[in-house]
């Protein structure tokens, strides 16, 4: 006949809070799963010798030790027809006993299951790291099931990209029916954004440009007003709205600012194939060259310092069109570091960006280098130049020597 929980007698037996510790020993092999029936009980308190000794019948070989075995526990509890066996007696005194390796492996499996819903290519490719894999437990709360459909809802959105100009909260609204869904700190966007991961991020972007800069390399616009190119005297072919802007401003010698909408909604169809492009850091040098030289100046573009998502999308489409970049910049450390940014990124070459040129024009006094100083990847006496005088240059202050060189072209 089946031996009953007596709860009374076990509670004298094993309870209480003096053998609460002993009870947690005895519990950690069960959720462990360790093998081996016999083992010993060290550091015993003397409450919890006695009370193995009464329940075993027999008295410890050591005063703070006691070799016992599972059986002989199971046997003692069954033949006191206190307890079926000390599995269930613990169970019954303090709860259910974790089984922690069966959870493990249930929990390996359902989360195998949830990475099986990575139906994307990007997808896959990002959970086939552990970083990977990581971060998706993170965004999912380590809730499988949530993981599951946070790369369902990925997926959906990762099949819309590029994205055409698309606005992010239009995206986010027809792929998850939540027009905040792909918003800064929300899980889906920053997954999708794991998925197309890019290197393009340089150390001095904030929070909101990075996110502006990820989601328009994926042709997603977000502030699509903000931040516009500036440009002059640039050709496109007059077949999309885009081009005819481009084109009649082209023509005209005017500079022109060409936002993020128009680049990725309507991209012009550049006629830039080895073409040069000067590329200046500030718009004070579009200006005065288009005020000297008009519609004979050479094309520019202007990155306003660090190139914003509007800049990059059309550094990008004129480097893709054969364009031939050439870059120069403010002789500071900021500068070299945009230089190294556009030189590594868009394939530019320097335009008066170098160890001579600055030397040329080094000045005596003026603003002060602060650190940490930058090494120009394209030419690293730059920066030893720039360190040995220990002044900024600003870009206006070479100006007239920039438009000589328009001028030339």
């Amino acid at each position: 006949m089946p031996i009953e929980i007596d709860s009374a007698r076990l509670q004298r037996l094993l309870g209480g809070e003096a053998l609460a510790a002993l009870r947690q020993r005895l519990r950690e092999r069960y959720a462990r799963e360790t093998g081996g029936d016999a083992f010993t009980l060290a550091r015993l308190t003397p409450a919890e010798r006695a009370a193995l000794e009464g329940l075993l019948g027999r008295r410890a070989a050591r005063g703070d030790s006691m070799r016992v075995s599972q059986t002989e526990l199971d046997a003692a509890l069954a033949r006191a027809e206190v307890a079926p066996d000390l599995e269930r007696a613990l169970e019954a005194l303090d709860g259910p006993i974790p089984r922690r390796k069966r959870e493990r492996l249930a929990r390996d499996r359902e989360w195998a299951a949830s990475f099986a819903n990575a139906a994307d290519g990007r997808l896959q490719a990002l959970l086939a790291s552990a970083t990977g894999q990581g971060l998706l437990k993170r965004l999912s709360g380590s809730d499988p099931q949530q993981a599951a459909q946070l790369l369902s809802q990925a997926a959906c959105v990762l099949q819309r990209l590029p994205g055409g100009g698309i606005p992010l909260p239009r995206l986010a609204a027809e792929t998850c029916g939540d027009a905040h869904g792909l918003d800064a700190g929300r899980a889906l966007g920053s997954l999708v954004l794991a998925a197309c991961a890019s290197e393009s991020d340089t150390p001095v972007d904030s929070e909101e440009t990075r996110l502006r800069n990820r989601w328009a390399q994926l042709g997603v616009s977000l502030g699509e007003l903000s931040a516009p190119a500036l440009v002059l005297n640039l050709p496109a072919h007059a077949d999309t709205p885009g081009g005819r802007l481009a084109a009649l401003a082209g023509e005209s010698g005017e500079p022109l600012h060409l936002t993020l909408r128009t680049l990725l909604r309507q991209p012009p169809r550049w006629c830039a194939d080895k073409l040069s492009i000067h590329v200046c850091e500030n718009p004070t040098i579009v200006a005065l060259a288009a005020e000297r030289l008009g519609a004979a100046c050479p094309s520019m573009v202007c990155t306003d310092g660090m190139p914003a998502a509007a800049q990059r999308t059309l550094l990008d489409q004129l480097a893709r069109a054969g364009a031939r970049l050439r870059y120069h910049g403010d002789f500071d450390w900021a500068g070299l570091r945009i230089g190294n940014f556009v030189m590594r990124r868009f394939g530019a070459v320097p335009w008066r960006f170098c160890a001579p040129d600055y030397l040329q024009y080094a000045p005596r006094q003026g603003r002060t280098l602060e650190a940490p100083a930058v090494t120009a990847d394209w030419d690293a006496g730059l920066g030893e130049a720039m360190l040995g005088h220990g002044y900024a240059l600003d870009e206006e202050t070479v100006v007239e020597a920039l438009i000589d060189d328009l001028a030339l072209a």
